[in-house]
């Protein structure tokens, strides 16, 4: 790149990592509100909820990056406008294609991003967050018990507990367990935790007692200091973790295994989540060309082009939107993925046209650049 070309991008550069920062940042929050229950409910630590938060970072990443360079294209280069160095360009004797070079070279490296990100770094986020959720959901200490609720974790099985202190301590624990043979055992103790034994769930209780009614109503009583719970048998769940359609690699989403009953009647939402991996990075071509025609697609004016700008706004809203709603239609009918690849594509040739529509003047650019600021410095 030349040395004006270089400066042009650097002016964009810096807007659009603002920009994505901000807006990823705004999607990170978001998403931490709607995980806190994972600190709260499920009691995990902080690290396996910073850990959901940053996986979910590849798909944030590739929804907000075409809107924050449309955001930060229009701010660069409508300041770059107004304050006429894109004028000086043109009186210099670039062509409208190297002055718009450096941003289309940024958006295509956003497409780049966002291609790598949905093929192959996005399914892998999204398959560790599936696994991690997995995890927590046979969690057996979240399970088990919840603080100052009765709870029923297994069949027969009653447990109550007053309190779990940041150590994992169970304070107050109270089990009630009907025996098969028609009996019932109720076990309370002071304090208890769960641990692992010979790769087995255990609950150890200290300082409590055990209440044995037989089938025939005979009670028996005995005290202890610690007593080991064996939690293996209530904990064995016959649940497999399956990967949904947003956690498949692209090989997976366009040639399904027919021989799977789920694979086989969700291959048209399959088809529709592949092509979309291909098609999505062209919002990032598309709206940085709507921006570049909002700001140079029309006539100079000194009062500013905010009424172009919001209007070419909404329309990228629009495409936005309509690229969501053809995904949508593409689940139920196929041959209508061809159109996630359309829209982005007629975006992108209507910003082009609307840029190339008009020839510039170059007496009329020079006129203009040697009235403005940009000029004045450089002749000074």
């Amino acid at each position: 790149m030349r040395l004006i070309e270089r400066y042009l991008f650097r002016q964009l550069l810096g807007p659009t990592l603002l920009a994505t920062a901000a807006l990823v940042a705004l999607a990170l929050l978001a998403r931490s509100l709607s995980e806190f229950d994972v600190l709260v409910e499920q009691r995990q630590s902080a690290v396996v909820f910073l850990k959901i938060i940053l996986l979910a970072l590849p798909q944030l990443l590739a929804i907000m990056m075409p809107l924050a360079l449309f955001v930060a294209a229009l701010v660069a280069l409508n300041r770059l406008h107004t304050e006429q160095e894109i004028v000086v360009c043109f009186a210099g004797g670039m062509s409208r294609w190297a002055v718009i070079s450096p941003a289309m070279r940024l958006a295509v490296m956003a497409a780049l991003i966002s291609l790598i990100s949905g093929l192959w770094l996005q399914p892998w986020s999204a398959r560790q967050i599936r696994e991690t959720a997995f995890d927590i959901k046979t969690d057996v200490a979240s399970t088990l018990v919840q603080p100052g609720q009765f709870t029923e974790p297994g069949p027969g099985l009653t447990v109550y507990a007053q309190s779990i202190n940041r150590d994992n301590k169970i304070q107050n624990l109270f089990i009630h367990q009907e025996m098969p043979n028609g009996g019932a055992s109720t076990y309370s103790s002071r304090e208890a935790e769960i641990a692992t034994r010979k790769g087995q769930p255990v609950l150890i209780m200290r300082h409590g007692s055990n209440q044995q009614f037989s089938r025939q109503g005979v009670l028996q009583y005995t005290s202890f200091d610690e007593y080991t719970f064996d939690l293996s048998s209530l904990f064995r769940s016959d649940e497999l973790l399956h990967y949904k359609i947003a956690d498949r690699y692209p090989h997976e989403l366009f040639f399904p295994d027919m021989t799977q009953d789920w694979e086989r009647q969700n291959r048209d939402k399959m088809l529709a989540e592949g092509h979309s991996r291909f098609a999505g990075p062209l919002y990032n071509l598309a709206l940085m060309a709507m921006a570049i025609a909002a700001v140079i697609g029309g006539p100079f004016s000194r009062m500013g082009y905010g009424k172009r700008i919001a209007a070419v706004g909404a329309a990228a809203g629009v495409v936005r939107i309509a690229g969501f709603g053809v995904q949508a239609a593409c689940a139920d009918s196929p041959e209508l993925n061809v159109l996630q690849y359309l829209v982005p594509l007629t975006a992108m040739a209507w910003g082009f046209s609307q840029i190339f529509r008009q020839k510039v003047s170059r007496r009329r650019a020079a006129k203009l650049a040697r009235t403005s600021p940009a000029w004045t410095g450089a002749a000074g």
